[in-house]
């Protein structure tokens, strides 16, 4: 599944191609081949992330099979309630892409997932245009909680900032992808206006941000913008 478009699947193929047109892709062409799922190379080595700013949670996990059970079992998580509905992360470990969305909203929660509903389906539009599948994406939320009418504190956005740090350390991405203000905020401290249309490094790994595909959904014609950072993100590293 996925990879180059000679050996996609017929329905894959079509999804890469509405996804071209409607961001206004014109030419089949660039200046240069681009090999679409080169890995990228090797994270220079980085200082510690700093200590928490909050006590709000810390987490310890060594692996990333831990992590993920901390995720689904810990009540010392940001946002944690009686009322908070859990939406936990999905994807292989060292995956050609990592996607940071915000915190999940109702469709997310009905989806089961950090991306869901009609966003969901114009992401793997996004991912296949760039020749990947969704089963080689990891998707994760900035916080897997869905508490209705409830929005992050200073101290909660960084306390989530901190637990999202050690994620990308532990599923080791080659590339991530911020999807929205909320991850920008937290992981940059920049809005996504100020962040777009420039490589950063969380991690280690190579960060592009971009529109969440529900903002797309509502806003089609910024679908133009989101593919200029879909290309910055998948561009070599010289």
């Amino acid at each position: 599944m996925g990879g180059n478009l000679e050996t996609m699947e017929f329905g894959e193929a079509r999804s890469a191609l509405a996804w071209w047109l409607e961001a206004g892709v014109d030419t089949a062409v660039q200046d240069a081949p681009r090999n679409w799922l080169a890995p990228a190379k090797p994270a220079p080595a980085v200082a510690p992330s700093p200590e928490p700013v909050s006590n709000l949670a810390e987490p310890t996990s060594e692996t990333l099979a831990e992590l993920q059970q901390w995720l689904s079992s810990s009540v010392q998580l940001p946002l944690a309630s009686a009322t908070a509905r859990r939406i936990l992360p999905h994807g292989p470990e060292q995956a050609p892409v990592m996607l940071l969305s915000d915190s999940p909203a109702l469709e997310d929660f009905t989806s089961g997932q950090p991306i869901g509903g009609v966003a969901w389906a114009l992401a793997l539009r996004m991912l296949a245009a760039i020749g990947l599948s969704g089963e080689q994406a990891y998707s994760a939320s900035l916080s897997c909680f869905h508490s209705p009418g409830t929005r992050m504190t200073e101290a909660e956005r960084k306390a989530c900032a901190d637990i999202a740090r050690r994620h990308i350390a532990l599923v080791k991405p080659q590339r991530l992808l911020l999807l929205g203000d909320g991850p920008c905020a937290a992981m940059l401290d920049k809005r996504l206006v100020q962040a777009r249309g420039h490589v950063h490094k969380i991690e280690g790994v190579r960060t592009v941000a971009t529109f969440h595909p529900r903002h797309l959904v509502n806003r089609p014609l910024d679908k133009a913008l989101a593919w200029r950072d879909l290309l910055l993100l998948m561009e070599d590293e010289s």
